[in-house]
């Protein structure tokens, strides 16, 4: 059975469903519960910050994106270090949001994003020969990632 073969049969079919739902539904339930309120509001924001409806649909692009690189890796070997990698930058995306929203730790969230953001790039690294669709799905969101710190970053020096 070729690789193709393997992301087309049902139980694969299912296991993508699961990866759709838990990436997608864990984020949305933590981007829910860790809005930015009053706090962000009132914090000085660099130049360059984008306006707080730009986040919702970028993340869920990504968590597409991050999802269907976690499926075709889990198939490929579930136990391998490149799923150690997904597993460990999606429990650091995941941690994020609590850290600097409902925590108000600027200066530890930016710890948790270039952490994020080395796992995010070892992953793709670490699939591009076995796998370069998958690594590939992680470059937009190794960019965004990199965004991101940067941002978190001139937040936490302006404030």
């Amino acid at each position: 059975m070729s690789s193709n073969d393997e992301y087309r049969r049902p139980g694969s079919l299912l296991l993508l469903a699961a990866f759709l739902a838990v990436v997608i539904g864990v984020g949305t339930l933590i981007g829910s519960a860790t809005v930015p309120g009053a706090w962000y509001a009132g914090l000085q924001k660099p130049p360059f910050s984008p306006p707080n409806w730009i986040f919702g649909p970028v993340w869920f692009t990504l968590y597409v994106l991050i999802a269907i690189a976690g499926w075709r890796t889990f198939l490929a070997d579930h136990d391998g270090t490149a799923m150690k990698l997904w597993y460990g930058q999606m429990a650091l995306n995941w941690l994020w949001s609590p850290v600097f929203f409902a925590l108000h730790l600027v200066w530890p969230a930016f710890v948790v994003i270039v952490a994020m953001a080395l796992l995010v790039v070892g992953f793709a690294v670490n699939r591009w020969r076995a796998d370069r669709l998958a690594a590939a799905l992680f470059v937009p969101y190794a960019a965004w990632v990199g965004f991101a710190a940067l941002l978190n970053l001139s937040i936490a020096i302006l404030n």
